[in-house]
């Protein structure tokens, strides 16, 4: 839809293309795509659920992970039922607010995970490289004060797109090359100059890649030195699986997300990021609460006693 203004028509909605133009994709990916989101609601939500039920659990690591999967759920319901319904319906139309809506809060949850792993990465470079000072170092005040940094980044980085974004003038082409409202594909249906906007996603996802990136590298440094003067075989292995999922995420996240905002270039391109988005998109908030709880022997302890009191107040 377009409303006229003087001599030119700007657009009041937008037609989201989708994951594929192939019309018999659409009910294999709906269901697939389905399983995923129910898969993603259960899993964090019941991570949630559980870090809060068990008091074994409350420590800064577990801390972070609740929010960690508190984000996982949020964001990948920001877009996910419009995605589903455009899987099976004939017209696949966001309004203009709709449209900037979900832009602000996929990037807010986005860009406030980049700095929940980055202050899970320093929790676990304390935890492995001062151990003695860990309860002084990560205190409650600290471990909020991280998390509250955290959605603030977020929240700067996802009002300075946003506001941006809604500077421009949209006309004549309405058609989104993707599932979803992210910046990229918006700014080529512009017809005003996207300068400023290329400027701050150069600034804003350089930043917001490279200082969480920098700061987990040299705290791994930190970490890897640490191990290596362990003596003992088993001791350097227990003390690398506390690590290990955390390691896991970061790399599904950070090299998914980072292929996907500097691979677009051209229409081929754009193709390939579209199924690179769907790997932090979709499948990132599935693994992280599985890659969490089955690599831990506190998460499987705590589900297990949470299990039996369950089963005591109901028998």
């Amino acid at each position: 839809m377009r409303k006229l203004l003087g001599n030119e028509s700007l657009v009041t909605e937008f037609l989201l293309a989708g994951l594929t133009d192939h019309p018999e994709l659409q009910l294999p990916l709906f269901y697939l795509f389905l399983i995923i989101y129910i898969v993603t609601l259960v899993g964090n939500l019941g991570l949630v659920t559980l870090i809060a039920l068990d008091p074994h659990l409350h420590t800064p690591m577990y801390y972070f992970l609740f929010n960690l999967s508190s984000i996982d759920l949020c964001y990948s319901s920001v877009f996910t039922p419009k995605m589903l319904m455009n899987f099976v319906s004939k017209k696949n139309g966001i309004s203009y607010v709709g449209c900037m809506t979900q832009l602000f809060f996929f990037l807010f949850f986005v860009i406030s995970e980049c700095y929940m792993l980055t202050a899970m990465a320093y929790d676990r470079y304390v935890a492995i490289c001062h151990p003695l000072l860990y309860k002084v170092t990560m205190s409650q005040q600290v471990c909020s004060g991280l998390s509250l940094a955290a959605y603030a980044m977020g929240f700067a980085g996802a009002s300075a797109h946003t506001g941006c974004m809604l500077q421009l003038t949209f006309c004549n082409a309405s058609v989104i090359n993707h599932y979803l409202c992210d910046i990229l594909p918006l700014l080529q249906l512009s017809c005003t100059s996207t300068y400023v906007n290329e400027v701050v996603v150069l600034i804003v996802v350089g930043v917001n890649i490279t200082v969480p990136s920098v700061t987990i590298l040299i705290s791994y440094i930190f970490i890897i030195a640490s191990i290596m003067r362990i003596k003992s075989t088993q001791g350097r292995s227990k003390v690398f699986s506390t690590c290990s999922s955390h390691i896991i995420a970061i790399s599904l996240f950070f090299g998914s997300a980072a292929f996907m905002y500097f691979k677009y270039s051209s229409l081929g391109s754009m193709e390939q990021g579209k199924i690179s988005s769907v790997l932090y998109t979709n499948v990132v908030p599935m693994l992280n609460p599985l890659i969490y709880s089955l690599r831990n022997k506190d998460v499987k302890v705590a589900l297990k006693n949470v299990m039996i009191r369950i089963q005591r107040d109901i028998f």
